[in-house]
């Protein structure tokens, strides 16, 4: 067989009896990769726009989680301040029972030498009214 000039050249014809720099082989493999070149863009370019997506929604779920963590922490403080409250108020209540209980002693004690005092006047009076 004989070598053809052009190709020897570099140039070829194509199915369409164009010619071409490249053999039809290597032009159809440079296509091919072309559109898997630009298949992989795509499917890069929509894993990124599923990443970003993932990424805001993660960033959202993070935001929110801060928040619940920040209310959390809140409500740890205020049961915390509402039990040291109640824990003074309970001192406060215990010291007002112990003088109270003070005062109704000294109360007691008040009555029993007032109670002495009267029986000792009653007799006084009783021995005076028998004595007339």
């Amino acid at each position: 067989m004989a070598k053809d000039p052009l190709a020897e050249a570099g140039l070829h014809f194509d199915e369409l009896n164009k010619l071409r720099v490249l053999e039809p082989e290597v032009r159809q493999k440079t296509v091919e990769l072309k559109e898997e070149c630009k298949d992989f863009v795509d499917k890069v370019g929509q894993f990124q726009k599923i990443v970003g997506g993932l990424i805001d929604l993660v960033d959202e779920l993070a935001k929110e989680a801060e928040t619940e963590k920040m209310k959390a922490i809140g409500a740890r403080n205020l049961l915390k301040s509402v039990a040291k409250q109640r824990e003074a108020q309970q001192q406060q209540l215990q010291a007002l029972i112990a003088e109270k209980k003070m005062q109704l002693e000294r109360y007691r004690i008040e009555y029993e030498a007032l109670s002495k005092v009267e029986v000792e006047q009653n007799e006084f009076i009783d021995q005076f009214i028998l004595q007339k």
